[in-house]
């Protein structure tokens, strides 16, 4: 009885394939969203928000599909680890995984079936890229020399230092979660109305 419950705890092998499939497509649905504004330095601080209103649908399948500790965090670390072999900010790929057991915690605190708290949870994990966008207010030099010498030039940087004024952060901290909490719903009414019946879930 005791190494059946263990079971239903810990995460099972299929548990970690599904977890796999679903985080890399949240990687994928990220990398669209960064991808939509990305190239562009003046409209760059769009992508919090676009990579927020797609991807709440992913995140709300993975708590369904594998409703145990684990699954965010794994995603957390996938989605982290690829935008730093990309390039990115070294400070976003580390938010992903710490926002990633902050998300878990308060998922998990209703055993992921609180709608409100698994919605809080994506709230919170996608605010992630955010903690890179900041650190032109925080430490500008240090962020500029980092992406440079990553491969960005330093044109698109000059063009993202010359956009970013003081009302920027804040707006695109209220945007994010404005567009995470309609995507976290939208991603919620989907797996009541479609997935549900098709017996995905």
């Amino acid at each position: 009885m005791a190494n059946e419950l263990q079971k239903k705890k810990g995460l099972t092998a299929r548990d970690l394939i599904t977890t796999g499939v679903l985080a890399a497509l949240y990687v994928v649905c990220a990398f669209i969203g960064e991808c939509i504004f990305g190239f562009f330095p003046v409209l760059t601080f769009l992508c919090p928000l676009s990579i927020a209103l797609i991807c709440g649908p992913v995140f709300m399948l993975i708590l369904a599909k594998v409703p145990k500790h684990g699954p965010i965090l794994i995603t957390g670390i996938l989605v982290g680890g690829v935008l730093f072999v990309l390039g990115m900010y070294w400070l976003m790929c580390l938010a992903y995984v710490i926002l990633g057991i902050v998300a878990e915690i308060v998922a998990g605190s209703a055993n992921f079936k609180s709608k409100t708290r698994n919605l809080l949870a994506y709230m919170i994990f996608v605010l992630s890229p955010i903690f890179s966008y900041a650190m032109l207010w925080i430490d500008q030099d240090a962020y500029v020399q980092y992406l440079v010498a990553n491969g960005t030039e330093q044109a698109y940087m000059d063009t993202m230092i010359a956009t970013a004024q003081a009302w920027v952060l804040p707006a695109m901290i209220i945007g994010n979660l404005l567009c995470s909490f309609i995507s976290g719903k939208l991603g919620q009414r989907l797996l009541k109305k479609h997935f549900e019946k098709a017996g995905v879930v």
